[in-house]
Formats: C-alpha cells, structure tokens, sequence
C-alpha cells in the first residue's frame, strides 16, 4: 500500500509546475543538521541582481521582493504541513 503526500516530490509533474518544497524536498531532508538550504536560494538572487542593476532602489525590485517572500511562505507552510501529517498517532 504506497501513499504519498501532495508536497512529496511527483516525477511525473514537469520541475516548472512543482513547489518550491517538492522541487528541493530530497535535498532537504538529506542535507546535514549544520548545513543551510533555502529552496528559494533562485528567488534571492534574482532580488539582489535587481538591486544591483537599480544602485539599491528598493521600490524598483518590489516585486522581486515580494516574490521571495512568497516562495519562502510557501515552503514553511508546506513543511509544516508535512510536519503536521508525520506527527499524526493514530
């Protein structure tokens, strides 16, 4: 009996359509304690290069900005979720 879980990578969904959790959810979960992994590492520096094309106008990479926060809202919300679903007892 296989289940699997909707943040659970899908090999037949194309890399494009997937989350930014089930795009690094192995990299994630096999990295070490210490070590740092942000699935939205791609978001970040697409906000910094816009930064350094505008000499640091914020308001001009507002939507990058807010594109980041997204991701990363979108990746805390799925691991808890999944937290949430591996915590179950019964």
């Amino acid at each position: 009996m296989s289940s699997s879980s909707s943040s659970q990578p899908n090999p037949e969904v194309p890399a494009e359509d997937q989350s930014e959790y089930q795009k690094g959810h192995k990299q994630f979960n096999t990295k070490q304690r210490s070590e740092y992994f942000d699935p939205c590492q791609e978001a970040a520096n697409r906000s910094y290069r816009c930064l350094a094309r505008n000499q640091g106008d914020k308001d001009m990479c507002a939507d990058y900005f807010q594109a980041y926060r997204d991701c990363k809202k979108r990746w805390t919300d799925e691991r808890k979720e999944e937290k949430r679903k591996a915590s179950r007892w019964f």
